[in-house]
């Protein structure tokens, strides 16, 4: 038996609320496989085993807030016996020995699944225990008591699940739901929501904007306070990859083009590959090198709030595969769907303002990475070239450094080797 607990999506998180369970007790669990939702003031992420395994016992309900660390559940290996009692039942207190016991968390969130507050409960159980017979009877009787719609159904739908509905425009009405008594819940919904565009809002779950400003307050001023930061720039001349890209694209479908900022990327993460004492965290006094090159990739996902995660592998990955990856990295992010590992395992970001018009961005690292790349908005210029003067698409491109790990002349390299990259587009 094994505890899967909160665990730490980014350097500054101490809590999360978790929002809802994507297995019940008694399913299978594999390692990779997305467990639960917890949102994280930035974010609604799903979080995966670490572990092959059964989902034995639910501890936390959904919409419970706790602390990083705290046991979510257990799981068991394949074969062992199930717990028969619930790990948060207590005892009736010395002195009341027919006082039924508090009904545990995995019956308090199949009654929260099924929309039945447990006070409301009368138990049948021994001692007039609440058992999940009382709770199903409970459930069914409330929905005899509502008013039955024309089309004569109604769904039962997790909170969760109705908030994510009204996010994505969905018609609960067409939703089959595959929760405990054929509830709605928020694969449900997402598995027949259209996919959102890139430029749509965000659709991650809403908070007040004074919530989300004070997150990321508390982690730009951490970074501020402990790391000294250093800052170079250039500007680049891009005719040749637009050049190329025009061209290329002619080949291509609509769904498969690439646009500059992926190339920007792309040379980014090659850069990164060349000089990795860029590419890591300061932990410990000390600079970590990352086991790879996974940018961080800024994205607007609500009013105020941002997110940056991971594209793993950048360096590796062709730029027409880096394109789609990009593509879906965005929509999963503005979608609420991202994955653990994006948000924990960036080791440099890159922040992209070109889209809202910004023709430099100077940024402030997210700490523990050792830098962070800006990228502003392609414009034309007047660019001399061999002596003969022209106008030709320039970009704006800037590095924030940890001076603890690097200076400015190992940010000032680093920024050449993009643009040397960039000048040779099609090796890209």
């Amino acid at each position: 038996m094994s505890d899967f607990t909160m665990p730490s999506l980014g350097a500054d998180m101490e809590s999360g609320t978790l929002l809802e369970w994507l297995k019940r007790p008694g399913q299978p669990v594999h390692r990779g496989e997305a467990l639960a939702v917890v949102d994280t003031d930035k974010a609604a992420i799903e979080i995966e085993s670490f572990q092959d395994g059964v989902l034995d016992t639910v501890l936390v309900e959904p919409g419970t807030r706790v602390a990083v660390g705290t046991p979510l559940a257990t799981l068991r290996a394949a074969g062992e016996p199930a717990t028969r009692t619930p790990v948060a039942a207590v005892p009736a207190p010395a002195g009341h020995p027919h006082r039924p016991h508090p009904p545990g968390p995995p019956l308090r969130h199949h009654a929260a699944e099924l929309g039945v507050r447990l006070e409301d409960v009368t138990g049948t159980g021994p001692g007039g225990e609440v058992t999940r017979h009382d709770v199903e009877a409970a459930a069914a009787r409330a929905t005899e008591r509502e008013a039955v719609p024309s089309d004569g159904y109604r769904p039962r739908v997790s909170p969760y699940a109705r908030r994510l509905a009204g996010e994505l425009g969905v018609d609960l009405a067409g939703v089959t739901g595959t929760g405990p008594g054929g509830a709605v819940r928020a694969e449900d919904v997402r598995a027949i929501a259209p996919e959102p565009a890139t430029t749509t809002p965000a659709t991650t779950p809403s908070r007040a904007p004074s919530s989300d400003r004070a997150v990321v307050a508390a982690r730009m001023s951490r970074s501020k306070r402990e790391i000294p930061h250093y800052y170079v720039g250039t500007t680049v001349d891009l005719h040749a990859l637009t050049t190329w890209l025009t061209r290329t694209n002619r080949e291509r479908s609509v769904a498969d083009r690439i646009v500059p900022a992926a190339a920007l990327l792309r040379a980014t993460a090659l850069a990164a590959r060349r000089m990795p004492q860029l590419n890591g965290f300061w932990t410990d006094d000390a600079f970590v090198p990352g086991d790879g090159v996974h940018l961080g990739v800024a994205v607007s996902v609500r009013k105020g709030a941002l997110v940056a995660p991971a594209l793993h592998g950048a360096d590796d990955l062709a730029l027409p595969d880096l394109m789609h990856a990009l593509r879906d990295l965005v929509q999963r992010a503005r979608a609420g769907r991202l994955t653990r590992t994006e948000l924990t395992e960036p080791t440099l970001t890159v922040t992209d303002l070109g889209d809202q018009g910004v023709e430099e961005v100077i940024g402030v690292i997210q700490p523990p990475q050792v830098a962070l790349v800006g990228i502003g908005r392609v414009v034309e210029r007047p660019w001399a070239v061999d002596g003969l003067l022209g106008v030709r698409p320039v970009v704006r491109v800037t590095l924030s450094g940890d001076h603890r790990a690097t200076d400015g002349y190992t940010g000032a390299r680093f920024l050449a080797t993009v643009d040397e990259l960039l000048q040779r587009p099609e090796e890209l």
